[in-house]
């Protein structure tokens, strides 16, 4: 018996320690671990360990990431947050996906495909990878940015298609007719959805106040554990994927005070699991295809990220948006999804279209992810160049009660709230690739040298209301303080701080410090701009990130 189970559980072990391998590779190389996942499953197919691990086990863990990937999407999928970007997600999601999956599903039928595989896997060309594109806004600051709002928006509309082709491909395989299947199958998901709100209203809250009381994290596991796995459960027994109903369980806890707490819980679990299942895809891959068509390969790698891009800004200038923020937004999303790797492993998909055909897409989006910084910063460059270039009108702030010096992250999250709350602002940068970058963002900026009072009148400084600076060079602000309290005496000045160790002296100088990197320090500081300017905000600022704070600190 012992034996038997150490057999079963063997490649699962060795998977796992490769995985975690393939991981620190991928980091040290700056690629995303998706990439080094798919690698080396091609690498143990490459060296014939594919039937190694194909086991049960494997499987069985493959599919739970999918579930917890799922998961996951619904805890960022709050009912409020679709009710304030209604119009960007429906809007301008279902535009981009009208337009760059139907591009992609009328190529591929064009070139003979299955009209359901045209359908599916066109559409699910369309989507991008919300994994990769939302750790790029993360680490670039661009959150609440045009841009980075925009991306998110769209990703949430693409994770809902994600969902629908998911459940398309399960009506596939249940072998019947496609369009019967998918209104039955529709049908059944409206009923989930109404199930999964009426627990979000009225079971969640009362559930995870409950387990709070017991004080223990194992139990909050143990129920975030429950939730995903009996969701996908209750779905997958009423003829359904279990990955909707564990992304209606999510859903279903997304507007809980509790939400952080399980997704906290949850992540580890997703991110171990979702190994697996990209490893087992690159299992899949079958090598001698690959070599036999190199060419093709990156032809079609090419061919999605060009096209992709292009599509991609098709949509943003039907969306009415400006040249520069649809090259922007269109390279950001530039990529395959690993949705569609979900979708191509599907056997109902997969067995429409040669076997090689599979594994060049695969691959296809496997490169795309991989390079998906590289042209991500060739869109933003070209963005913000564009931008920079002779306007065709005044730029916007000119008459502005908020003057930001510097857009670092700090001075980015005011812009921000500012901008959320119908307040005009301005912004002024003197390093250039920093000014070009907030161009590209769609921030409210001139480039200029505030240490040189020269520039003061051409920023109408004298009819500011607020300066904050928030460039992290304390010395100038002491040097200038003098100058200001002459030239500028009615303004109210701020700094944001790294620290709280010159806090008493800028006090001291006429000046408000805000420590940025404290405890709600980013709220503060917000809330005294909005105070120092009469107005009322509409909704708190998001807080500085570990991440964040180290930079701010730098």
């Amino acid at each position: 018996m012992a034996n038997e189970v150490v057999e079963t559980i063997q490649p699962a072990v060795t998977l796992l320690g490769l995985g975690i391998g393939a991981a620190l590779v991928s980091r040290a190389c700056k690629l995303n671990p998706i990439v080094g996942y798919l690698g080396l499953g091609l690498g143990l197919a490459s060296l014939g360990f594919a039937d190694d691990f194909s086991g049960p086990v494997v499987a069985t863990l493959a599919e739970a990431g999918i579930m917890f990937l799922l998961f996951n999407l619904g805890l960022h999928f709050s009912l409020g947050r679709i009710r304030a970007e209604a119009a960007n997600i429906f809007g301008f999601g279902s535009l981009q996906m009208l337009v760059a999956g139907g591009a992609f599903a009328a190529l591929f039928f064009a070139f003979g495909l299955p009209t359901e595989f045209a359908i599916i896997g066109g559409f699910a060309m369309g989507l991008s990878s919300t994994a990769v594109v939302i750790g790029l806004v993360r680490e670039r600051d661009q959150e609440d940015c045009p841009v980075g709002r925009a991306a998110q928006s769209i990703l949430i509309f693409q994770d809902i298609a994600a969902i629908l082709l998911l459940v398309a491909a399960g009506a596939l395989g249940s072998g019947g007719a496609l369009l019967p299947a998918l209104g039955s199958a529709g049908a059944k998901a409206l009923v989930a959805f109404a199930v999964a709100v009426l627990f979000a209203r009225y079971l969640t809250e009362p559930l995870f106040r409950l387990i709070s009381r017991a004080g223990s994290s194992e139990v909050y596991t143990a129920t975030a554990l429950f939730i995903a796995l009996a969701a996908g459960w209750a779905t997958g027994m009423s003829g359904l994927s279990l990955t909707l109903g564990a992304f209606l369980g999510g859903m279903a806890v997304a507007d809980s005070r509790y939400r952080i707490m399980v997704q906290t819980e949850i992540d580890a679990f997703r991110g171990l699991f979702l190994s697996f299942f990209f490893i087992s895809v690159g299992l899949a891959i079958n090598p001698t295809i690959l070599v036999e068509n190199w060419l093709l390969v990156i032809a079609a790698a090419t061919g999605l990220i060009v096209l992709k891009c292009f599509f991609n800004v098709l949509a943003g200038l039907a969306n009415r948006w400006s040249v520069p923020g649809s090259i922007q937004l269109g390279f950001l999303l530039g990529q395959g999804s690993e949705f569609a790797l979900v979708l191509f492993a599907m056997p109902a998909v997969a067995g429409l279209v040669e076997p090689r055909l599979i594994s060049v897409f695969v691959t296809a989006i496997a490169i795309s992810l991989a390079v998906t910084p590289l042209v991500s910063n060739l869109g933003r460059k070209l963005a913000g160049k564009l931008r920079a270039g002779p306007p065709d009108k005044k730029l916007e702030g000119d008459d502005a009660p908020v003057v930001i010096i510097g857009l670092s992250p700090s001075g980015r999250a005011v812009a921000d709230a500012l901008a959320f709350n119908d307040v005009g602002y301005l912004a002024v940068e003197a390093n250039p690739e920093q000014f070009e970058t907030a161009l590209a963002d769609g921030y409210h900026v001139h480039q200029a040298n505030p240490a040189d009072p020269r520039s003061w009148d051409a920023l109408s400084m004298g009819k500011r209301e607020v300066v904050l600076v928030a460039t992290g060079n304390t010395e100038i602000s002491r040097e200038l303080t003098p100058l200001v309290e002459e030239r500028l005496p009615g303004i109210t000045r701020m700094i944001a701080l790294r620290g709280s160790e010159a806090i008493e002296e800028f006090t001291e100088l006429g000046m408000l410090p805000v420590d940025v990197t404290s405890a709600h320090g980013l709220e503060l500081l917000v809330d005294a701009v909005f105070k120092a300017i009469d107005v009322e905000r509409k909704r708190p600022v998001r807080e500085l990130s570990l991440e964040e704070a180290a930079l701010e600190a730098a």
